[in-house]
């Protein structure tokens, strides 16, 4: 058994916790942007602003306690490094679900729901991985699933960019939408960094 002699701060554990409990949320209510009616779609992207502006506050919370705490749980670059790439999320999501609001996009292709899916399952299974860091145990299923999520996004971001160019829309709506399309797929790719940071840092413990 190894005894630490240095007592550390569990407080970070729960701190991230909660920042991934954001993304949840943020991906709930960006599922139901997309799938709502044009004209409410803004009350739910003021919702989903919040969302991000609690998740903003949860990540400023953790640098701060950074700046507080000379012995932290694992490596304090890696708690800086996770704490940002879960606020890289977090901000994907929000910035495509006012992407469809500032561009007043009417019927969304069926795909983009597609990928909204993606989002909403990494964001279940990030915030079930981060306390399982206390003990930095059964964390391997949880990046692999993320890794395999990752690539079924990315063949269903292919399949929406060539469908918005080869259907026949006009040049300034394809555009658009290619637009929305790329930052949920930048979404898919931070949910990716996040599992990588953690597999890293689950290595290192090890």
């Amino acid at each position: 058994m190894r005894l630490r002699l240095t007592p550390r701060n569990a407080s970070f554990f729960d701190l991230l916790a909660e920042s991934a409990s954001h993304l949840v949320r943020g991906a709930a209510l960006l599922a139901e942007l997309l799938g709502a009616d044009k004209e409410d779609r803004k009350a739910i992207a003021t919702k989903l602003r919040e969302a991000e502006h609690d998740a903003d506050e949860a990540t400023h919370t953790i640098m701060r306690n950074l700046n507080q705490t000379f012995v932290t749980p694992f490596d304090r670059d890696d708690i800086y490094g996770l704490a940002s790439r879960l606020d890289d999320c977090m901000d994907a999501m929000e910035e495509a679900g006012d992407l469809v609001v500032l561009y007043e996009l009417g019927v969304l292709p069926e795909l983009i729901i597609k990928q909204v899916d993606v989002l909403q399952r990494c964001a279940e299974l990030t915030a079930d991985a981060m306390p399982r860091l206390r003990s930095m145990k059964n964390l391997t299923e949880y990046w692999v699933e993320i890794n395999r999520l990752e690539n079924e996004g990315d063949r269903t971001y292919r399949r929406l960019v060539a469908e918005l160019f080869n259907d026949g829309l006009e040049p300034i709506q394809a555009m658009k939408l290619k637009d929305v399309v790329d930052t949920l797929e930048a979404a898919a790719d931070s949910f990716e960094r996040v599992a990588n940071t953690v597999e890293t840092i689950a290595l290192k413990e090890s």
